[in-house]
């Protein structure tokens, strides 16, 4: 049987510039949310971003890839490395800014009750070559130019599910033989005029921080960041000799089909993915030490999730959410989760649930950075429209990853 392994995790958020950094600030209950006024035409909002202004995708996901490749030890060019990185809202700040100049355009050629006909709105001052490379799938193909890979490539989008969901087919394109290495997972730099104009429509966004589980909890907080994992057969990573952070076990996958961007107040698609993960990877909720909770800190997911949670697990499992530390990522909330899952078995730390004050439900919620040995993690990421994505990580250990 072929094991999934993590042997390079590359992370950039706001908590810091690379994983230690983001990781060591998160322990110390250390937050990157700060009110900004982003763009002119919008009120300051609390916001999670990684400068002193919203980052350009691209970028960003060159430094998150060229990290993970250092930390797995390995260099470019990977002809035979498998892409699977995804995004939920991709170049969409590009599109904007193509959408604004058309506007803009059009009003200055107005003249009077006459207008004059337009050229081809995106030819000028963006030529076919720059349309076509904000194409939602086209950082994968990025992705793929830079780390040398000329084999199967990979762009999943699906929203806040994003991240789990492009692990999920990393880890199956090595169960199937298809690959032997694969580098997934998510990054998003979602901080643009429309994404926060619409949150805020739906009354999703905080006014002043992000209290996940809390109270007084009023909304997300949206951040941007992303996480990219080198994913490996247990065979190849023993062959090389490289480092391994865990493994990857199983996955439960499922939709609420309820509605455009709500959570099924029952959770019944929610329990169904965490029940088909554990049934999976056989193992029983027992088994699990610690739950990296989607919570988003809007009043329906906390509500909905610790419903979840209760209804299969024991008071005793350790559960936190790390977005009142790095905000909401969207696509990449759940790479980011899983990154410091990883870290949790290697430092024997529970990340804390930043930003939590008052408990509104039962659980064994970590508010402080918590000695713990982990030898099993759960990630939940629940985007909108339904769609629930759980991942279960186990911590290498001298047995586990010798057959």
């Amino acid at each position: 049987m072929i094991q999934v392994v993590v042997t390079g995790i590359g992370l950039t958020s706001s908590l810091g510039n690379n994983l230690e950094e983001s990781w060591q600030h998160l322990i110390a209950g250390k937050s990157g949310i700060k009110l900004y006024k982003a763009f002119p035409e919008l009120q300051p909002f609390p916001l999670a971003l990684i400068g002193d202004r919203p980052t350009e995708l691209k970028n960003l996901t060159q430094q998150i890839i060229i990290s993970a490749l250092q930390d797995a030890s390995l260099v470019s060019p990977l002809p035979d490395c498998g892409i699977v990185i995804g995004s939920s809202r991709s170049y969409q700040a590009e599109w904007e800014k193509m959408a604004r100049w058309m506007y803009e355009d059009k009003e200055t050629r107005r003249q009077g009750d006459k207008e004059e006909k337009l050229s081809p709105p995106l030819l000028l001052p963006y030529s076919l070559s720059p349309f076509l490379s904000s194409l939602p799938h086209m950082n994968a193909i990025a992705a793929a130019k830079l780390v040398g890979a000329t084999g199967i490539v990979l762009a999943p989008m699906a929203a806040c599910a994003t991240g789990i969901w492009a692990l999920f087919q990393g880890f199956n394109l090595i169960k199937s033989g298809q690959c032997e290495r694969v580098i997934a997972g998510a990054v998003e730099a979602a901080i643009t005029p429309l994404t926060i104009t619409g949150f805020d429509k739906m009354g999703a966004l905080a006014k002043t921080g992000a209290y996940p589980f809390d109270v007084r909890r009023e909304g997300l907080v949206l951040g941007e960041g992303g996480a990219v994992f080198v994913l490996e057969s247990a065979e190849l990573a023993r062959q090389r000799g490289a480092k391994v952070y865990g493994e990857i076990c199983g996955f439960g996958l499922t939709a609420d089909a309820y509605h455009t961007n709500q959570l099924d107040p029952q959770g019944k698609g929610a329990i169904s993915a965490v029940k088909k993960c554990l049934h999976r990877t056989h193992i029983s909720p027992e088994d699990i030490d610690y739950i990296h909770a989607h919570g988003t800190a809007t009043q329906m997911n906390d509500r909905v999730e610790s419903k979840v949670i209760q209804s299969i697990f024991s008071k005793q499992v350790a559960v936190s959410s790390t977005k009142g530390s790095t905000g909401h990522t969207i696509g990449a909330s759940g790479a980011l989760g899983v990154a410091f899952s990883l870290l949790s078995f290697k430092n024997k730390i529970l990340p804390p649930c930043v930003g939590l004050k008052e408990p509104e439900f039962d659980l064994n919620l970590v508010r402080e950075a918590r000695e713990s040995d982990v030898k099993k993690a759960m990630c939940f990421s629940f985007g909108f429209g339904g769609q629930n994505a759980v991942v279960v990580l186990g911590k290498k250990t001298a047995t586990s990853l010798s057959h």
